[in-house]
């Protein structure tokens, strides 16, 4: 993957494992800006991705919990089925 160097090392694009070696290269390269507003900035980053992933586990925990109970309402469906099934069969066969 090539960029030009306009590129911010904190866009969305690159891969965790890129957007690490970015930032470890901006802060630890000389350049215009200072080291502390160039650490603020990689601190900003880091604690925005840890709400994103924060914010994402909670969603997947939520769906997980809603797919649990309604695989627990449709086995209770299937079973019902099932007892209301040998039910007429028990009763078409005694005729």
């Amino acid at each position: 993957m090539t960029q030009t160097s306009t590129t911010s090392p904190f866009s969305p694009i690159r891969t965790e494992a890129e957007a690490y070696s970015a930032l470890k290269a901006n802060i630890v390269s000389p350049g215009s800006r200072t080291y502390a507003s160039r650490a603020a900035e990689a601190l900003a980053f880091i604690e925005e991705t840890g709400a994103r992933r924060t914010r994402i586990l909670g969603l997947v925990q939520e769906a997980l919990s809603q797919l649990r109970l309604d695989m627990k309402y449709l086995i209770f469906d299937l079973e019902a089925t099932r007892r209301e099934r040998d039910s007429y069969k028990e009763q078409l066969d005694g005729k």
